[in-house]
């Protein structure tokens, strides 16, 4: 891999947390298959890491990501079937078994939205700027967004933002739920990893992994069926070691010592 490449995503080890940084400042951050080969790299990695328990996200200078990049876009009009497909799913960041948490500081546009979305959990600035932008580009609704956004907002506001492409607001964004933590610019990166070291320290991973994979799973099944899921589950739990450590730090008054993530364990890519 060329030092190019590797500079197009920096990472920063802030204890038992990665943060991850989209760096293309001077396109604010616009999406190309080389960043996207890197970040996914980056994540993977991450992800079978037993001392990293949480990734934060963010974008490098003015923005998170404007979306995919405007000279690839030029193009697409001639691109082939092969040109297009990727090695990896672009919804790659969902089948991570660590917590994965945006830290949207300006732009999130297009796929760069769809690329927040994928994160379990989103914190922006008040600076922050929401917007599809497919309709304005003559695009279909991609990467399963008008899947993913309904079931975040609500379908009404989701064809709202999807039909208008109109611009939202980190404000906005956080009354209507698209984002989770509304934090100022300067401290924005501090909170979400300050979010994630508490994720990192105080949660079970095997707890993380499974919790997540339930709720993925719990969009497209009825409740019965959830319910048999989650006692099969909770008697696993009983049988394991976390459940043990969690009662004894707690009466303890100590912070938890939860076992790391094997490759045995709850697999988020099972889904």
């Amino acid at each position: 891999m060329s030092n190019l490449t590797q500079q197009l995503v920096r990472t920063e080890r802030r204890g038992a947390v990665l943060l991850v940084t989209l760096y293309r400042p001077e396109r604010l951050n616009a999406w190309t298959d080389a960043l996207e080969d890197r970040y996914f790299d980056v994540l993977e990695d991450a992800d079978a890491d037993p001392d990293v328990r949480a990734i934060v996200v963010t974008g490098a200078g003015r923005g998170f990501c404007a979306g995919a990049d405007m000279d690839d876009l030029a193009g697409a009009s001639s691109a082939s079937d092969a040109d297009i497909d990727r090695p990896r799913p672009r919804h790659l960041p969902m089948t991570l078994r660590t917590p994965l948490v945006a830290a949207v500081n300006g732009a999130a546009a297009g796929l760069g939205l769809v690329e927040a979305l994928y994160c379990d959990v989103r914190f922006a600035s008040p600076d922050a700027v929401f917007l599809t932008a497919f309709v304005r580009r003559g695009l279909a609704a991609e990467y399963g967004v008008s899947w993913l956004l309904p079931r975040i907002v609500g379908r009404s506001r989701a064809l709202d933002l999807l039909l208008s492409g109109r611009r939202v607001g980190g404000e906005e964004a956080y009354r209507i739920g698209l984002v989770d933590h509304l934090v100022p610019a300067d401290e924005l990166v501090d909170a979400a990893v300050a979010y994630a070291a508490d994720l990192a320290t105080a949660c079970s991973p095997w707890s993380i992994a499974t919790i997540k994979r339930q709720v993925d799973l719990d969009g497209d099944r009825g409740f019965e069926a959830s319910v048999e899921d989650a006692d099969t589950l909770m008697r696993a739990s009983f049988r394991g070691a976390d459940i043990a450590e969690g009662v004894a730090s707690f009466t303890e008054r100590r912070p938890p010592v939860f076992a790391p993530l094997t490759t045995s364990s709850t697999s988020h890519k099972e889904i």
